[in-house]
């Protein structure tokens, strides 16, 4: 009797037991967690590094400006491609890229002779950043089941904090002897290993399916869930409309557009990075100073920020969405409120220490909630043949709102001052709040492929979510 795929009844192989399913669970994670640590320190590294670039290169204040805003608009590159790259020669092939890149830009960036060089080399990684941040999560997405799909993808945000924070940490170790050339080029070695971890994982059952390849997609799903999941997918597909760009910008899906651009705007422009900014300027005014100040403090404020994603990981496929989102954007328009108390005091009025519970504060609700569920509405947003578009316009969203943070935080806070820019911010923050409350959708325990049907039916359910199974003793016979 033929299966509900479609395809006759397979032998019992140790590739369809739940150990197998749970290895290959396991591997998604390992190598999500892996991209992550990159991630976070290729793009933290360059904190220690720009203690000693300038002076070694003989670089003018814009000049060194230069290499941080290279890594971003190679970023927002590398996003715009992803989709079309992604979706051509798929998931897997783009990772393996993505690896390469890694390899080979964070060699060039240790023995760069020169800034144009430099800049060069950074923006290249950016451009491998860029890729990771849209194929990464869709990978994943795709590679996960409903009850764990949540979890697997907030951790790539908790090894993207491990990842800056272990660059804090290397930054301080090699700080004393000036080692800069180490601090960029040390991510290349592990980066060689990650790629050769992603060789041998599958790609996707989506895209298998997306290029006809349907006893590939068979077999990779019976590794991830079940092989009757198969005609649901199948089903999924046949109902969109072909996956084509121009369709984002109608009728069902733009309202899936509109989403995700303005949610990639927000996590951004709400100040996330000029906090990060600002955090030196506190510790001084703490008395803290040298590299304990600018490197290894910092390390434990993201130990703390760590702290906060694992508990969104823990909470994000019981709780849902929503839920952790409202908590995480709460606790950032509370530490906002408090900034704005600091700096209207004054900030050298003992009040130092609130200032820096406001960043703490802010840092972790933020990486509770928008820093964690950034990549799970970026990946879950949109039908199969839209989804690496879709993660690409938030994440270009967030990488520009990124870039306007960077380019103008420091003047506008040095021309209107402290109070009126954290009350800005706090402004966003309570928009940021209402817009999640009104436009969010509730995706935990969805499959993938049904969440579509969100924005089909006009911004509303019309089914409710899959339960997530009970303890075997609990659970019925068919």
């Amino acid at each position: 009797m033929p299966s509900a795929s479609g395809l006759p009844p397979r032998p019992f192989s140790s590739v369809t037991t739940p150990v197998a399913r749970y290895g290959m669970h396991r591997m998604v994670v390992v190598i999500g967690a892996a991209l992550g640590i990159l991630y976070g320190y290729d793009t933290g590294v360059v904190a220690g590094a720009l203690l000693f670039v300038p002076k070694a290169l003989k670089l003018s204040t814009s000049d060194t400006s230069s290499i941080a805003t290279a890594v971003v608009l190679g970023m927002i590159a590398g996003a715009l491609i992803a989709s079309r790259l992604a979706d051509a020669i798929g998931r897997k092939r783009t990772l393996v890229l993505v690896t390469a890149g890694y390899v080979v830009f964070a060699a060039l960036s240790a023995v760069a002779p020169n800034i144009v060089w430099l800049d060069g080399a950074r923006f290249f990684l950016g451009v491998a950043i860029g890729l990771a941040l849209v194929t990464a999560p869709v990978y994943i997405a795709e590679s996960s089941s409903p009850d764990r799909r949540g979890r697997n993808l907030v951790a790539y945000q908790v090894a993207t904090v491990v990842g800056i924070m272990l660059a804090y940490l290397l930054d301080y170790a090699l700080a004393p002897a000036g080692l800069w050339r180490w601090m960029f080029g040390l991510s290349a070695i592990p980066a060689v290993g990650v790629g050769l971890l992603v060789l041998r994982l599958p790609d996707t059952p989506r895209w298998y399916l997306m290029k006809g390849r349907r006893k590939e997609a068979l077999r990779t799903l019976e590794r991830i869930d079940s092989a009757e999941k198969l005609a649901d997918i199948e089903a999924a597909m046949k109902a969109e409309s072909g996956g084509k760009l121009r369709e984002m910008i109608h009728r069902p899906y733009l309202r899936a557009t509109v989403f995700v651009v303005t949610l990639g705007f927000l996590i951004q422009i709400t100040g996330i990075n000029a906090i990060v900014y600002f955090t030196p300027l506190i510790f001084a005014k703490m008395g803290l100073t040298g590299y304990g100040a600018e490197l290894l403090v910092p390390a434990g404020v993201q130990a703390a920020a760590l702290g906060a994603t694992l508990l969104s990981l823990h909470y994000v496929d019981r709780l849902g969405r929503r839920p952790v989102l409202f908590i995480g954007i709460t606790a950032m328009i509370a530490a906002n409120v408090l900034m704005i108390v600091v700096f209207a005091a004054g900030l050298g009025s003992g009040l130092s220490s609130l200032a820096f519970v406001g960043i703490l504060l802010f840092i972790c609700g933020f990486d509770f909630g928008f820093g964690a569920l950034v990549w799970v509405y970026a990946s879950e947003s949109f039908p199969g043949g839209l989804r690496t578009a879709g993660a690409s316009a938030m994440l270009t969203a967030d990488l520009v709102g990124n870039l306007i943070i960077a380019q103008y935080f420091l003047s506008v806070l040095g021309r209107i001052g402290g109070v009126a820019t954290f009350s800005i911010f706090l402004g966003l923050a309570a928009l940021s709040l209402l817009f999640v409350w009104r436009f969010a959708p509730e995706t935990k325990g969805r499959p993938l492929d049904t969440i579509p049907s969100f924005w089909r039916n006009g911004g509303r359910w019309d089914t409710p979510p899959v339960a997530e199974p009970g303890p075997p003793a609990t659970r019925r016979a068919a």
